[in-house]
């Protein structure tokens, strides 16, 4: 809804009410995906942003608040699975700052509340752990309960699990410690950890996890301790709850008893003054964090005295004394380790970075795209640097500088290598474009007898959004190409009635009866396939999902399909008329009426001294100023663009040609693209080879013209909660619209869900209606 995004100050109380009950609902759904599920469905930062808008409206209506708001509690409710725990004192969550002005300010409050204005405040700075949450209860020196956070005041009883992880002590060493003791920390995965635990759960195909934190809350909450016991689990203790007598005068004290008693303690902690020592510990934990081997999300800083702690005390459900200065969520800096050359299904080779594991966003990155060689030269990016990569929603990671200060003293530009990393070594070639222009792509020019290339070819075919074929991941493509049973997709069908060949798989690699039984039918259920689908998994460039939509509805069997583009490869136009076509500036009309005036040159009467605008602008009405600029660019004077046009003109494409390119939502380009592909024998062979072993490929519905979104555009936006993204974008096709990825001044719509962001906030500035998802269905419905 629009009013969502409405600045707090222009709420009314009506407005207000339903904002907090919308808060509430959606704050409540994720603190119960996050702390029970372990399965969080936004990101911290946006998770920051509803909670920070909750309490934003709270403190200007202060008599709307409720009991069970969401400022009201930490974490959520314990799971059932699991014994109550009431804790000693409760286990509060800490406010968070997002900038240097916010760390300031937090000194100046605590300050302001001391009235210390001539003393300095020392601070313990202590990197913020990215785990789960825990309180350990000793008695007389013995562990005799642990438990999680839970909603802060009551939590589960993980003890035998908790007694698994070999940092906490089951006794307390040296003495000095009260006979009754909370001791509170996280529980975490450290990266090698949590790369050993995915990689041992792909292998036995069970669930992976996200992020260490979602991996470590999954493993202590193991109902059989003996799996958690085989989960390699840590803790960093850094405070406590309930105590049966104080044992120290100092956070920083603090850390050392509990350090001599037997506890991790984080090193990189350190104590700190004033608010230059803030900052200055905040910026030395965000250098330190590429080469931590755990994760962390931010520092926390707490006032040094344990009596200036206890006057301070609490507001609300937070400390007054501490406080979480976070990083920022979508960037992060890690150490790049070395830069790989990934092949495509196509041929294009795109170099890869390959990091030292870092969380962002909530997904640990360990790759990032480096684009191209130029990209590479132009950041000067060395194996070894520290740099800063950046994730934004399902953004790809991409690197986004190096840290010039931390540049080892050994690291040497970077080479681009020459050739295919592929076992036969092809050279690789830089794109070029139709008018002979070098691109930034370099493309392996074995083509399919390239395996990288095949690999990735097949992989494309059996895509949720291609053929979708269960049971065929990279690991079963991989493992079948290198026996020799797949090097097309017709292989993949031949396999499933390919007795021999299934015998021989029986016991091998992990397949029993049931995974060959469930891979054949997966199989055998593609063989009935849309020929939207079957268009798009063929993996023509530039062919993407709705130019195989149009191209289906366009010419409705499979049949046509394929002789129309065998009938355009016969009928491509040539390189000159090419380069015209594809010249920025020069769409179909402007095309045509080039062509057409080149045919017949007819005479019209320029001035002898006219620039080259002018004539053409006299000599061919029907093209703008932006063809003609494009024109006068490329060709520079008259006579040149004559000889060109003139010559371009007798290498026009033939009919079949020219209606592919006309196909909506298909092109000059792409059409160019079909031609090549079914020039190939190779590749008409591959298509008939798929056809003979299809049992029905089915004709795709026209759109229709007559429902409430007929030919308006769509964007879908958050978390959708009674339809996956998919079922959204071919439900509002389906109804005749088009859906779009991003918001524009051409977007009709943008349907919302809780946790929506940056499209939202551009659809509240352009003013396009923003409507829920609810608001959604029940439009298409009626």
């Amino acid at each position: 809804m629009p009013e969502r995004a409405k600045p707090v100050a222009d709420l009314d109380e009506s407005e207000a009410v339903g904002e907090l009950t919308r808060l509430a609902d959606a704050l409540t759904a994720h603190d119960l995906a996050y702390h029970q599920q372990d399965a969080p469905t936004i990101s911290d930062a946006d998770y920051d942003t509803l909670k920070r808008r909750n309490l934003e409206i709270e403190a200007r209506f202060p008599e709307l608040v409720r009991e069970n708001s969401p400022s009201q509690r930490v974490g959520a409710a314990r799971a059932e699975q699991f014994s109550p725990v009431e804790h000693g004192v409760p286990m509060l969550s800490l406010d968070n700052a997002f900038s240097d002005e916010e760390a300031v300010e937090f000194d100046a409050r605590v300050r302001r509340f001391l009235r210390a204005d001539a003393e300095p405040i020392a601070y313990t700075a202590e990197p913020k752990i990215d785990g789960l949450s825990a309180s350990l209860r000793y008695e007389k020196g013995a562990l005799v309960q642990g438990a999680t956070r839970g909603d802060g005041r009551v939590g589960e009883d993980v003890s035998q699990n908790l007694k698994t992880v070999a940092d906490i002590p089951h006794r307390l060493k040296g003495s000095g410690w009260p006979d009754v003791i909370e001791v509170r920390g996280e529980v975490y995965l450290g990266h090698d950890g949590f790369a050993a635990l995915n990689a041992n759960a792909e292998a036995a195909g069970q669930k992976t996890y996200a992020n260490p934190r979602n991996a470590a809350a999954g493993s202590l909450r193991q109902i059989d301790p003996k799996i958690t016991a085989t989960r390699p689990l840590r803790f960093f203790a850094y405070a406590w709850g309930l105590l049966s007598e104080p044992f120290a005068q100092t956070q920083w004290e603090a850390l050392a008893k509990l350090k001599a008693w037997g506890f991790q303690t984080t090193p990189q902690s350190q104590r700190v003054v004033g608010p230059q020592g803030l900052l200055a510990a905040y910026r030395e934990m965000e250098a330190a964090r590429p080469k931590l081997a755990f994760d962390i999300d931010g520092v926390v800083y707490k006032a040094d005295r344990l009596d200036w702690q206890s006057r301070l005390g609490f507001v609300t459900r937070t400390p007054r004394w501490a406080i979480a200065r976070k990083f920022p969520a979508e960037r992060a800096r890690t150490v790049l380790e070395a830069i790989d050359l990934q092949v495509g299904r196509t041929g294009a080779v795109t170099p890869v970075a390959r990091l030292r594991p870092v969380t962002v966003g909530g997904v640990v990155v360990v790759n990032a795209t480096l684009h191209n060689a130029d990209e590479i030269a132009r950041k000067d990016l060395r194996v070894g640097d520290t740099v800063v990569i950046q994730r934004a929603g399902d953004v790809i990671p991409q690197v986004v500088e190096v840290v010039l200060a931390e540049r080892p003293a050994d690291a040497v530009p970077f080479e681009y290598p020459t050739h295919c990393p592929c076992p036969l070594h092809t050279p690789l070639a830089r794109e070029t474009t139709a008018s002979g222009a070098e691109t930034v792509v370099r493309r392996c020019t074995g083509e399919f007898a390239c395996p990288f290339q095949r690999i990735e070819h097949l992989r494309h075919f059996v895509g949720r959004r291609a053929f979708d074929i269960e049971g065929l991941g990279e690991k079963q493509l991989t493992a079948f190409y290198e026996r020799g049973w797949m090097r097309e997709p017709a292989d993949i069908f031949r396999l499933a009635r390919d007795e021999d060949r299934l015998t021989e798989l029986r016991g091998s690699d992990g397949y029993g009866e049931t995974s060959i039984t469930n891979l054949v039918a997966g199989i055998d259920e593609r063989r009935k396939i849309p020929l939207d689908r079957f268009i798009f998994g063929l993996g023509i460039r530039h062919i993407g999902e709705t130019t195989s939509l149009a191209l289906a509805r366009h010419y409705e069997t499979v049949e046509t399909f394929i002789k129309a583009g065998q009938a355009a490869a016969q009928q491509r136009p040539g390189a000159d008329y090419l380069a015209l076509s594809t010249l920025d500036g020069i769409g179909p009309t402007a095309l045509e009426a080039i062509i057409a005036w080149a045919r017949t040159k007819p005479d019209v009467l320029v001035p002898a001294q006219a620039s080259m605008d002018e004539r053409l602008r006299l000599s061919i009405p029907k093209i703008n100023s932006r063809a003609r600029q494009a024109l006068v660019d490329l060709f520079g004077d008259w006579a040149t663009f004559e000889a060109a046009v003139t010559k371009a003109a007798g290498q026009g494409p033939g009919d079949d040609f020219l209606e592919l390119a006309t196909v909506d939502a298909v092109g000059v380009v792409a059409a160019r693209m079909i031609a090549e592909f079914f020039g190939e024998p190779h590749n008409r062979d591959m298509v008939t080879n798929l056809a003979a072993e299809l049992r029905e490929v089915q004709a795709v519905a026209r759109p229709k013209t007559d429902t409430a979104v007929a030919g308006k555009t769509i964007v879908f936006t958050g978390a959708l909660e009674k339809m996956t993204r998919d079922e959204a974008k071919a439900q509002a096709e389906g109804l005749g619209a088009k859906v779009s990825g991003s918001v524009s001044k051409k977007t009709d719509l943008v349907v919302a869900g809780p946790g929506a962001g940056s499209k939202l906030k551009t659809a509240t500035d352009l003013g396009i209606e923003v409507i829920t998802e609810d608001e959604w269905l029940a439009l298409v419905a009626g």
